[in-house]
């Protein structure tokens, strides 16, 4: 039986080669001779303290990718086959051998079922990874966590309710910054590291910190679903609080900033936190306008994303001292004229969220007629080496712009014609 096995592990680990170059196979095994090297091992293997240090993975989540990278041998001892092949499947696999990896490896208690105690221990140790510089304790993100997994779904049934593989990949969907993180976890730490970009949030001395609804953690968040070069500043245009609760000087506040993207955040009368990032300025307009890059968010008390899908391009509105019924004056995401993802009147005190196709996206809020209590825009710095590709940005319609973004469809389906 025992040569059973070294066999099986001897074709998967000359399968798991054909993934790599020939440098790329010397430099795993430079670093698999230092790592070992480290652990005392004669050169033979690496030990779990080493790949610990080396990948920054603490607690039951490294225990766990340490078991799954040494394919459960429970010896403690991880070798160069052991490297190659879990490298091989982590980061050159199909999109469906990545997620099964990620799946089994947040089953930290490895009984086969991932359960939401099995994800909060997961993404305490992200945190605690991502916000290391800070000397925050567990009970400063746990607002955050909690939010994160009550985006998630739990559809099998059991003494303890678990999440599913199509559970999993829809909740990845929605938590992007997560998956980041989770396919990057056999990459030494750094700040360039998927998944560990927080944005600066830039504002004025004077400004009251307590008062922003858009924490670090929150940004952590929405950029997951950024390029990395919208991920270095983010600076403060507008907060109701400061500015005043007005559509005029929200227009003035964010008009001519230099900075086209935005990430508006809300917080309504209900205690909910919600809000979209939009990709073009706050511009008037007598109809949707925008572009595939522009999305909603959720961030209290569930945190999830929603990307457009494609269904239509009713993306982005912005409509101020129009006369019709038809051309709504305010701001807002989505869905179609009054039935909007998310909508703030002109009058800056009330709104709407429905359920949209536009972004696949359910009522932002506890009710689809919402009162805003706070209201603040953030605009993206964007990164120096940026600015030229901007400015030469292609333009033409909507619809031109859109053939740009068809591999992101790819993701979500393909394009129709629906309305909402």
């Amino acid at each position: 039986m025992g040569n059973s096995n070294s066999s099986t592990v001897n074709h998967r680990f000359t399968s798991a080669c054909r993934a790599f170059t020939q440098r790329k196979l010397e430099d795993l095994k430079s670093l698999f001779v230092s790592l070992a090297s480290q652990s005392q091992s004669n050169d033979s293997y690496v030990s779990y303290p080493v790949f610990q240090a080396y990948f920054g993975l603490s607690g039951s989540l490294g225990e766990r990718m340490f078991d799954m990278v040494t394919q459960h041998r429970k010896d403690g001892k991880l070798t160069y086959e052991d490297l190659v092949i879990a490298k091989a499947t982590y980061e050159k696999g199909t999109d469906d051998e990545i997620a099964e990896f990620i799946y089994q490896t947040l089953d930290v208690n490895g009984n086969g079922v991932l359960t939401r105690s099995d994800l909060e221990l997961v993404l305490v140790v992200v945190f605690k990874s991502v916000f290391s510089t800070t000397e925050s304790s567990t009970s400063d993100y746990k607002e955050m966590v909690d939010a994160l997994l009550n985006a998630a779904s739990f559809s099998k049934s059991g003494d303890d309710k678990g999440m599913s593989f199509e559970d999993f990949r829809t909740w990845c969907s929605h938590v992007p910054t997560v998956r980041k993180f989770l396919g990057s976890l056999l990459t030494p730490p750094s700040p360039a590291r998927p998944g560990y970009q927080v944005p600066h949030l830039l504002y004025e001395d004077s400004v009251d910190s307590n008062i922003l609804l858009l924490k670090k953690e929150y940004a952590w968040h929405i950029g997951g679903a950024l390029p990395h070069h919208e991920l270095e500043e983010w600076k403060l245009l507008y907060h109701s609080s400061l500015h005043g609760q007005s559509f005029n000087t929200f227009l003035g506040h964010t008009s001519n900033t230099g900075m086209s993207a935005t990430v508006l955040v809300i917080k309504d009368r209900e205690g909910c936190v919600y809000g979209g990032y939009a990709s073009q300025p706050w511009e008037r307009h007598s109809d949707f306008y925008g572009d595939m890059k522009s999305f909603l968010f959720q961030l209290n008390p569930k945190a999830s994303i929603f990307r457009p899908t494609g269904a239509n391009t009713n993306i982005q509105w912005c409509a101020t001292n129009f006369t019709s019924e038809n051309i709504p004056n305010g701001i807002g995401f989505g869905g179609k004229i009054n039935h909007f993802g998310l909508f703030i009147s002109s009058s800056f005190d009330q709104g709407q969220t429905f359920s949209c196709t536009t972004f696949g996206s359910p009522s932002l809020s506890k009710t689809s007629r919402i009162q805003p209590e706070v209201i603040e825009c953030w605009g993206i710095v964007q990164a120096s080496n940026e600015l030229d590709t901007q400015h030469n940005a292609i333009k033409g319609t909507v619809l031109e712009r859109f053939k740009e973004d068809r591999n992101m469809l790819k993701l979500v389906g393909m394009a129709s014609n629906s309305n909402e």
